[in-house]
């Protein structure tokens, strides 16, 4: 469904209280609509306000999980011109992303099943997703995003003083909110960050990881459901996935990737007919020819180094299940 189609229904369901589940890519050309009153097989999900799920026991058996990223020396590559462009002023911050192949003997609605995520979805025989990045959250008349940006191995000594010290990672975060403080402000009044680099800790198959998030709330205008479509898609694609400033980003984003994301790093979520809770589509699983791939990635700035960039990646490519 196109970008004009899809405003239309949000705004319609939004006027009219109707619940939905809404997909948006990352270039915000393609996207899903569903009415909660109409269920998918196709379609199961999970987030905090509502969940649509298969029947059945989850099964906790062994699972083999083997991951091979791309060479260090193609990674570098694009690492590098995305470095020039930050020389060059066209950019402060660039999200830099691949996908990473990986063997598993699981299907995408075992990993769904299995997921411990405060948002998952799975669309049958296309990806899985199990994110734990808030994109927006709707609740009354007041408007919330939690930008996630920071990642470590929680096995690291003084891990969590680490990342919240690192003048790089602080740098990204800093630009990050600012952004999407920002984005907020382009639809709500009295933006303002209640809690600035919180952190929070993930359980993997592989190790523990700490994240770095932060709190933005703004407060919307009575009436702002009718223009529910038009409200979400002024704030896309997310910035934490991005960068800034945003258009020249994303100009160096189709450069250096060289690949379509597609609804890695959209956005999903649903409207319960008052309230909405979305994601940002990461932790991302998919079926590409008959093999997976889980797409990851992290922030580049001018204080980067290839080599611990490229390990975020790996580091990402992970299972939220042991």
């Amino acid at each position: 469904m196109g970008r004009q189609e899809m405003i239309r229904l949000m705004n319609e369901a939004g006027r009219d209280g109707t619940p939905f589940l809404f997909v948006i890519d990352f270039s915000g050309e393609e996207s899903i609509f569903l009415p909660l009153k109409h269920p998918s097989n196709e379609f199961y999900f999970s987030t905090p306000f509502y969940q649509h799920i298969p029947n059945g026991m989850t099964d906790n058996r062994p699972f083999r999980f083997e991951k091979h990223p791309i060479p260090f020396e193609q990674y570098k590559k694009s690492f590098d011109l995305v470095q020039r462009a930050i020389r060059r002023g066209d950019s402060f911050l660039v999200n830099l992303t691949f996908p990473t192949r990986i063997e598993t003997d699981l299907t995408l609605q075992e990993i769904f099943m299995r997921s411990k995520a405060p948002y998952r979805l799975l669309i049958s025989n296309k990806f899985v997703c199990f994110s734990p990045e808030s994109f927006v959250k709707i609740v009354g008349n007041t408007i919330y995003s939690y930008p996630m940006k920071g990642t470590i191995d929680a096995s690291i000594p003084n891990a969590e003083k680490l990342i919240l010290e690192d003048a790089k990672e602080k740098a990204e975060h800093y630009t990050i909110v600012d952004l999407i403080r920002n984005d907020l402000s382009r639809v709500a009044e009295q933006v303002e960050v209640k809690r600035f680099r919180y952190v929070e800790r993930v359980e993997t198959n592989g190790k523990s990881l700490l994240q770095v998030s932060s709190e933005i709330v703004g407060q919307l205008a009575e009436g702002f459901r009718c223009t529910l479509g038009e409200m979400l898609f002024s704030m896309l694609p997310a910035g934490s996935i991005s960068g800034a400033p945003k258009d020249s980003t994303l100009n160096i984003i189709r450069r250096a990737e060289m690949d379509n994301r597609g609804f890695y790093t959209g956005i999903f979520g649903i409207f319960d007919g008052k309230n909405l809770d979305s994601a940002v589509i990461i932790r991302y699983i998919e079926e590409c020819e008959g093999k997976k791939q889980f797409r990851s990635g992290g922030g580049i700035t001018s204080r980067s180094n290839a080599e611990s960039e490229y390990q975020e990646l790996i580091d990402k490519v992970y299972v939220p299940f042991a």
